[in-house]
């Protein structure tokens, strides 16, 4: 049974989107849908001693409104913001204990100044999938033929991929349920429920949902068997 995942690619994703690569056979990075201004596919959240802070990728928006995901370019006027994004993680992660092994290759992503945000979300994503010793198979909906909308283009997607089962995001539950469109294509598909487990943080009391740096700089190795412990 061949299974099937579809996201948008997002920056710095917390531990569940990489447990639910994980789980599946095929993931599809959703990027010709609409950017979605100030949403996970620009920002995510980190640890610091002050508590959870974002950080943010500045995107070309101006004249831009319902761009595509794979076509958003990232602002680079007046320097590379990548940079300040590293200094950030490095003040607050660098006495993490895996810190070093794992931060230069983040580094290298963001000194390469990718022109659009869907190329550094999945490089992000590829090296946090070698870092955490996640085999993975990717590809992109833009180099598919599936067209449509919501869950028309996801089951299009599954189709077009021979997928036996489509494992959703719990966010999708509306939309998919109330079409009939998996059905009728005979395609089965379940909900990714995860569990987030705790795990070794800095500064204090544990906080859930931060991005999965996070998790790579504190437990290193363990990492990916703590992503497995939240599998429901």
């Amino acid at each position: 049974m061949k299974s099937i995942a579809i996201m948008q690619p997002t920056f710095l994703p917390w531990i569940g989107y990489f447990a639910m690569i994980d789980r599946v056979d095929d993931f599809v990075f959703l990027d010709n849908v609409a950017f979605d201004h100030r949403s996970w596919q620009q920002r995510n959240r980190i640890k610091t001693a002050q508590g959870a802070s974002w950080l943010t990728v500045p995107v070309q928006a101006k004249g831009n409104r319902g761009q595509l995901v794979k076509d958003t370019q990232i602002q680079y006027d007046g320097g590379n913001p990548l940079e300040k994004i590293a200094k950030t993680l490095e003040h607050t992660y660098g006495k993490a204990a895996f810190y070093r092994e794992y931060a230069p290759k983040i580094i290298a992503i963001f000194e390469s100044k990718p022109k659009k945000i869907n190329d550094l979300n999945v490089a992000l994503i590829e090296y946090f999938c070698d870092a955490f010793e996640i085999k993975k198979k990717f590809s992109s909906a833009s180099d598919l033929k599936a067209d449509g909308a919501k869950a028309d283009l996801l089951a299009n997607i599954c189709e077009e991929k021979g997928a036996d089962l489509y494992i959703s995001a719990p966010g999708s539950r509306e939309y998919l349920e109330e079409s009939d469109v998996f059905e009728r294509k005979n395609i089965p598909y379940a909900y990714h429920e995860y569990k987030h487990p705790q795990y070794v943080q800095m500064h204090g009391e544990f906080i859930p949902y931060m991005c999965a740096a996070d998790l790579l700089f504190n437990e290193g190795p363990k990492s990916l068997k703590i992503i497995r412990s939240g599998m429901q």
